[in-house]
């Protein structure tokens, strides 16, 4: 099989205003000096694009703090990628919006923690709010395509149908509601994250109301958490199959959490090209086809539909990414999914995420009492 990948998500930093608990981003977060110099992202973008990539993700930490972004971005437009910023829009001014358009910048992501702003400042551990909105409209005004993104998890599923509401307000083309993926940050945080089994049965109603409600004029989209579901979903398309992802010090991984199997070693671009890695180097071979499956996805008429599940999750909850994801009901290893479903959730505590080192912040303590969670 000639496999080619479609999509580069290129993280150009560690580095973020916002604290969210449940961020995918590693525990040990890359530090400005070890982040890829301007140089080493050009060729990135070259290579990956002459491998056949199409898609530029422009994600981090927050990539506005690089001073870099609009060269890098007009680089990118000369190689012909579609380019989608991901962003908090922390920082985001009109003038900058404008430089990026002029560069060739198409979409803007602008992730939304809540549709209450007390809350949803809370919940990204800063002040944030008035920002998102100021840079929603500019956004508008620029004529960029425009995503919101929100994660949800315990603290805001309740403030689902304002959320999409919201969006539809700030004149969004596309929501994205995402369930919390328990990767990085999130585990720390997992039991205040989770959510009641009521909560995610209300939601799917809330959202098949909204499809009709903005059809046409937004799309919608909701990804039903892994827990909650009985077959695991496929890991981006199958390892190695689709997605590239470059951290900011230039490890190169199949899937942005890939990094926390402890197993596998990542090569570096700074020493290795990007057609090597994706080609030839053991991390992005371990996990393609289904010679590596383990009973029961090796003989199972499901594995080249959901390839086994996340290799991430595998390794996160057996220690062994080889393993069926627990997600999977056709697994002994779903009783680990199933213990973290009963039971009455803990009191929402976070350990915020920063640079170097946790805090847990008073103001991320929430009650079990707390309007938020009712």
């Amino acid at each position: 099989m000639d496999r080619r990948p479609t999509t580069l998500l290129a993280e150009l930093t560690h580095r973020c205003p916002l604290h969210c608990p449940y961020c995918s981003n590693p525990i040990d977060l890359a530090r400005s000096q070890a982040e890829l110099s301007t140089d080493d992202w050009k060729r990135v973008f070259t290579q990956a694009r002459e491998l056949g990539a199409l898609q530029l993700g422009l994600s981090g930490g927050e990539p506005l703090i690089r001073r870099d972004l609009e060269e890098l971005v007009a680089h990118a437009h000369s190689l012909g990628f579609y380019q989608t910023l991901v962003t908090s829009a922390v920082g985001l001014t009109h003038a900058r919006a404008a430089k990026l358009e002029a560069a060739g910048l198409e979409h803007v992501q602008i992730s939304i923690q809540d549709s209450d702003k007390e809350i949803s400042e809370r919940i990204a551990g800063t002040r944030s709010w008035d920002a998102k909105l100021q840079a929603a409209q500019w956004i508008k005004e620029l004529d960029f395509a425009f995503t919101v993104n929100v994660v949800l998890h315990r603290a805001n599923l309740d403030h689902l149908e304002e959320l999409i509401d919201l969006a539809g307000a700030l004149g969004a083309d596309r929501i994205e509601l995402a369930n919390t993926q328990y990767y990085g940050w999130a585990v720390l945080n997992r039991e205040s994250l989770m959510p009641t089994r009521a909560q995610i049965e209300r939601s799917e109603a809330i959202v098949d109301r909204a499809v009709e409600r903005y059809r046409g004029r937004m799309q919608i989209i909701y990804v039903l958490p892994d827990y909650y579901s009985e077959f695991p979903k496929p890991c981006q398309g199958g390892w190695g199959n689709f997605y590239l992802v470059v951290a900011p010090d230039g490890r190169t991984m199949p899937c942005h959490a890939a990094s926390q199997i402890t197993t596998l070693t990542f090569d570096n671009v700074r020493e290795k090209s990007v057609r090597w890695i994706w080609e030839e180097s053991s991390a992005f071979r371990a996990f393609r086809g289904d010679e590596w499956m383990k009973e029961p996805c090796r003989s199972c008429p499901r594995k080249h539909v959901d390839f086994g599940g996340c290799r991430c999750q595998a390794f996160a909850l057996t220690g062994d990414a080889t393993r069926t994801d627990p997600v999977c009901t056709l697994t002994s290893d779903r009783a680990i999914i199933d213990s973290m479903l009963d039971g009455t959730p803990p009191p929402v505590v976070y350990a915020y995420r920063e640079m170097g080192r946790t805090r847990e912040s008073a103001t991320a303590r929430v009650s079990a009492e707390d309007p938020a969670l009712r």
